[in-house]
């Protein structure tokens, strides 16, 4: 018997945060299983936990959106992690993950008290730095954003980064600017499909609050996602991009900060993000990069799969 947990991350709060489809016991479900599975749960992707096949790591995940599977996810690692240490008890440490696409990352369960009060740390891969949307592309996504030319900030370009799985980083000015956009997601899919990369992260430093460094909203529609509650795949990305630029500091070589996403969907959440700089200079040194994030378990069911 299978079990599916539905786990919403980056928050305390059920059915806050980003939720995210678990099921722990995946040995023997063929792909087209758990597509399946992923199409019928329809949240933004769906984490298999599969037993390791090799000595590099300790636990296999593969993640499923509702279309198709993607090589990693920051929230359905923050859940599948958390439903694997409140389902067995687990204690305070680290272990190795392998994704779908082959990737092996290390997360941390950080136990906070007593009870299913677990936080997850996901450590991210080395930040790669794609190519920077020229100023026709910069225009089309914009209107394809129902954006304003004005609503851009000038601080950075407007460039697809990666730390597993790669975004296209956009500062707007204000949180009007950005809690106003309505995409059109055809214009966004050919966009996607353009310039190689699915996903839109869209933030401003413009917060009004002082313990948040940004605010922000992700639009995926070419795999399946009109929007992302919370995400932690963009938020990685996003803080590689802050300190390669120069946008923000990173004081001996560290910058950590917090981030809200979902407000505009009605599930609001929280990330963690930390940016190592290994060596080097800002601009020269490799980027690290880890998010961290509390979750809750929406519900528990029996899976007929």
């Amino acid at each position: 018997m299978r079990i599916l947990h539905q786990v919403d991350s980056f928050t305390r709060t059920p059915f806050t945060g980003n939720p995210a489809g678990v099921v722990l016991d995946a040995d023997g479900m063929t792909d087209a299983d758990m597509l399946a599975v992923a199409r019928e749960l329809n949240k933004s992707e769906t984490a298999f936990v599969l037993p390791p096949d090799g000595a590099d790591h300790d636990v296999r995940v593969r993640f499923f959106t509702p279309t198709t599977e993607v090589p990693t996810c920051g929230h359905a690692t923050v859940g599948a992690h958390f439903a694997r240490a409140v389902e067995y008890g687990l204690p305070s440490g680290s272990l190795v993950q392998k994704t779908g696409g082959g990737l092996c990352q290390r997360v941390e369960i950080i136990r906070d008290g007593g009870g299913d009060r677990v936080r997850i740390g996901m450590h991210q891969g080395a930040a790669d730095f794609g190519p920077e949307l020229d100023g026709t592309q910069v225009d089309r996504l914009l209107r394809a954003l129902g954006a304003k030319s004005g609503d851009l900030a000038e601080d950075g370009p407007v460039q697809i980064v990666s730390t597993g799985h790669s975004k296209v980083i956009v500062e707007l000015r204000d949180r009007a600017a950005v809690d106003g956009l309505r995409p059109e997601p055809a214009a966004l899919t050919a966009l996607s499909r353009e310039v190689g990369s699915n996903g839109w992260f869209v933030f401003t430093r413009a917060t009004g609050e002082a313990e948040l460094l940004t605010w922000a909203r992700m639009f995926a529609p070419a795999i399946g996602i009109a929007e992302d509650p919370v995400t932690g795949n963009g938020h990685g990305p996003l803080g590689a991009y802050l300190v390669h630029h120069g946008i923000v500091p990173a004081p001996g070589g560290r910058l950590d900060f917090t981030g809200r996403q979902g407000v505009a969907m009605g599930r609001p959440g929280e990330v963690g993000v930390r940016v190592d700089v290994r060596s080097g200079s800002r601009r020269g040194g490799e980027l690290l990069v880890s998010i961290t994030g509390d979750a809750t378990t929406a519900f528990r069911a029996r899976l007929n799969a």
